[in-house]
């Protein structure tokens, strides 16, 4: 079993909600920097956004701003990401991730990755 296991995906019409979860299993990760990336079909990874271990330091892509909202409880296993307003661009399958995160945006930084859960969206 992934380390990590998403939940909370699926189909939504543009403009709608999401909120997926992510949860580790059979290993803590409440010293690790958790986070979200994606990958959209014919295209390379991208960075989504993460939080600290204590859940005070926030990260995103820049073109997420304002959307999509991420949150963990101070050092939690648990990590959430609400997504707001969404859009046909949006539709990826989404990677929940944990690891040292010192560059948080940097896909290297992250040891342990979910099987991913896939965010569609209609327009």
């Amino acid at each position: 079993q992934a380390p990590l296991v998403e939940s909370g995906g699926g189909l939504v019409q543009a403009g709608g909600s999401l909120r997926l979860s992510c949860a580790g299993s059979g290993r803590t990760f409440d010293s690790d920097t958790m986070g979200w990336f994606r990958q959209a079909p014919g295209k390379e990874s991208e960075f989504v956004s993460a939080v600290s271990r204590s859940g005070a330091s926030t990260y995103y892509a820049d073109s997420l701003k304002g959307r999509f909202t991420i949150f963990r409880p101070y050092a939690s296993n648990r990590v959430y990401l609400q997504m707001n307003s969404l859009k046909p661009e949006d539709t990826a399958v989404y990677y929940c991730v944990a690891g040292s995160g010192a560059v948080p945006r940097m896909e290297s930084e992250y040891d342990y990755w979910g099987q991913g859960t896939q965010v569609t969206v209609s327009s």
